[in-house]
């Protein structure tokens, strides 16, 4: 199989956003608030649920850097697509 594809770009660039609304999460939290009731708390306010997604959105740097650095062009075209698709989700928010 090969692993120069946007597909898997597309992929990596999909999950890495939750891994880093999970490190926001554990950043940002109010004492034992859960995970839940955390979103439910910035969810009201669009504007700072949008800032706590472009946080997570972050996260794609790393690969992306990874895979620029590693020549895995289509992979990190996978990646730039995917983070792409967060930002119009996150403007069509606010």
């Amino acid at each position: 199989m090969r692993r120069n594809v946007p597909i898997i770009g597309f992929i990596i660039g999909a999950l890495v956003p939750l891994i880093g609304y999970a490190v926001v999460y554990l950043i940002f939290r109010n004492g034992g608030q859960s995970l839940e009731s955390f979103t439910a708390s910035y969810w009201s306010n669009n504007k700072t649920f949008a800032k706590l997604l472009t946080l997570s959105i972050l996260a794609n740097l790393v690969p992306f850097v990874y895979c620029n650095f590693k020549r895995y062009d289509y992979i990190s075209r996978g990646i730039f697509i995917a983070t792409m698709l967060y930002v119009v989700f996150i403007v069509l928010l606010m």
